[in-house]
């Protein structure tokens, strides 16, 4: 069973814009806390950003000011908006829960390249 879709990743020049969504298993969506993660080549997994289902958000340094996690309870959804995007913003991005709470079976992922 597919938990996590993302979608909205594409080749974008730095400084412009892109808005990824996740649709998630509505069983595993509430009232949990979501975040998005991206593995940039030869890297690891990290958490970019996440939201509370009351949606408190939290973000790692390097997207502050850029990045935008927002979602829509009603239908399962999580998003990202990002602005201002820099080259070491290229990286497959997926969403997920947090912490203990994350699911084991991750999505495709979407792809989102910035290039030089």
């Amino acid at each position: 069973q597919t938990q996590f879709v993302e979608s909205g990743g594409g080749l974008v020049p730095p400084g412009g814009s892109l808005r990824l969504s996740c649709a998630v298993s509505p069983s595993i969506f509430k009232p949990h806390t979501m975040g998005w993660y991206r593995q940039a080549l030869g890297k690891q997994r990290e958490l970019v950003a996440h939201i509370s289902y009351i949606s408190t958000t939290y973000y790692i340094d390097s997207v502050k000011g850029r990045f935008t996690i927002s979602r829509d309870n009603d239908n399962s959804r999580v998003f990202l908006q990002m602005d201002n995007l820099k080259t070491e913003d290229s990286a497959v991005y997926y969403c997920n829960r947090i912490g203990n709470n994350k699911v084991n079976s991750w999505g495709k992922g979407t792809r989102v390249t910035v290039p030089l």
